[in-house]
């Protein structure tokens, strides 16, 4: 059978702050599982109003009645953790007795306590056992235990009432109390296969605070004692493979040994027999091969080098024929630009027109004729044309009906040639039509002045 487990406080503080966000699970102690938190649950309702386990405490000890006042220091409430051995409690809750078990705890201690004096039973599933967080109000009535001293030593001077409602902590907990509550809740748990431990046992419960001292203490001895058995298996591994080394050059100079021994037996093989001689004809027949590649490789190598030289002279050959080539082709050029530039200066001099005629073919082509109507002017004869004519003097071009275009002498010049339409020049119809739009434009910006007189 295992062991109950009861653990009786006094509650520190008048709020109790600090167990209330414990219990509450406000804040996650590190013993605790949050993924498991969800399954803790309060087992006392709450009255209405009260909506956590310090408003619980205060609404009790408002409604019960207390007339006398209550000091700071006043213990408010007891905290109560009941449990089992954890090997006992994971069995009840694997045989799904866990609910029962609560009930239980419940019940007793409302006949140890007091129904409205249990303000509140929290059931914790997220640490290591399952166990009971619960909360009592030390509501007591009666006369207080000096009081009954007193009368009994014969020193009491005022009457007090048998029955008055008191908060009084220290009633509960006296010696014999906390005795008859570690055998009555043994005889409760009985059912479940758990049983007071012994009486009169200086066995202490060990508190989360020492429980992490001594956590943190074994933890340290423990790497302590796992950093020695790194440095033993690393000196373990260095002999190791200083072995591995010393067998290994052991098994090499045997290999040697043998190795030796085998060449001077196949040596002595060799001399006892006519292998040897045999070896040395092939050796002679291979040598003799030796030399004749090497030859002809010699050879190759002076062929290659006297197609490089011939090759390198037929380059330069092509090279110097066709440089020669392009000084030819360079002087014929030259000499056909000569002979072309002899005829022009002969046409100048044969045909005193003739570079009239071709100062004249640009212009028209510049005016605005097509190639057929320039070559019908430069032979002199007569075109009629509609359509624009471009000015180069003045930028623009100008629109005529439908013309006569003649290339003449110029009146002003007998020895150049100008262009007449419609017998005037056409540089002076130019001027004209230019003339006639500036004046059109004129008039339709500045407006007629009208004289107005003197008036009289």
């Amino acid at each position: 059978m295992g062991y109950i487990s009861i653990q009786i406080n006094k509650a520190k503080g008048s709020a109790d702050t600090g167990a209330s966000d414990h219990i509450e699970r406000k804040t996650t102690p590190k013993n605790a599982d949050p993924t498991r938190t969800h399954l803790n649950r309060e087992l006392v309702k709450f009255p209405d109003g009260v909506a956590d386990r310090t408003e619980a405490i205060s609404h009790r000890i408002r409604t019960a009645g207390i007339r006398r006042k209550i000091t700071p220091d006043q213990v408010r409430a007891i905290r109560i953790v009941l449990s089992g051995t954890h090997e006992d409690m994971a069995r009840v809750q694997d045989e799904g007795r866990l609910a029962e078990w609560c009930d239980d705890n419940l019940q007793w201690l409302h006949r140890t306590f007091g129904r409205e004096n249990t303000v509140s039973a929290v059931l914790h599933m997220d640490e290591h056992t399952p166990h009971i967080h619960a909360t009592v109000v030390p509501i007591v009535t009666g006369e207080r235990r000096k009081a009954r001293k007193k009368q009994t030593d014969g020193k009491r001077t005022y009457r007090k009432k048998a029955n008055a409602v008191r908060l009084c902590a220290d009633d509960l907990l006296t010696r014999e109390r906390l005795v008859a509550y570690h055998d009555s809740y043994a005889a409760a748990m009985e059912k479940y296969g758990l049983q007071r431990g012994v009486r009169g046992s200086e066995a202490r419960h060990t508190t989360t605070a020492q429980y992490y001292r001594e956590l943190k203490r074994q933890t340290g001895e423990l790497e302590a004692n796992v950093r020695q058995l790194q440095t033993e298996l690393q000196q373990a591994e260095r002999q190791l493979d200083e072995v591995k080394k010393e067998i290994k050059s052991e098994k090499l100079e045997a290999a040697k040994t043998e190795a030796k021994a085998a060449f001077v037996a196949k040596v002595g093989s060799l001399l006892g027999s006519g292998r040897l001689k045999e070896l040395e004809a092939d050796n002679r027949t291979l040598q003799g091969e030796v030399a004749a590649r090497d030859e002809s490789i010699e050879l190759l190598q002076q062929q290659m080098e006297r197609q490089q030289e011939e090759h390198s002279r037929q380059l330069m050959e092509l090279q110097a024929q066709h440089r020669r080539e392009i000084a030819d082709k360079e002087a014929e050029h030259q000499k056909e630009v000569s002979f072309l530039k002899s005829i022009i200066q002969k046409a100048k001099k044969w045909f005193p027109l003739f570079q009239e005629l071709v100062y004249m073919e640009k212009f028209c082509l510049k005016v605005g004729f097509n190639e057929k109507q320039t070559a019908t002017l430069i032979s002199g004869k007569p075109l009629f044309y509609e359509g624009e004519l471009y000015s180069e003097e003045h930028r623009r071009k100008f629109t005529t009906e439908r013309a006569g275009f003649q290339v003449v002498k110029d009146p002003a010049d007998k020895s150049k040639l100008a262009l007449a339409i419609n017998g005037q020049v056409i540089g002076e119809w130019f001027k004209e039509q230019f003339d006639r739009l500036f004046s059109s434009i004129q008039r339709t910006v500045i407006p007629h002045r009208r004289d107005k007189g003197l008036g009289l």
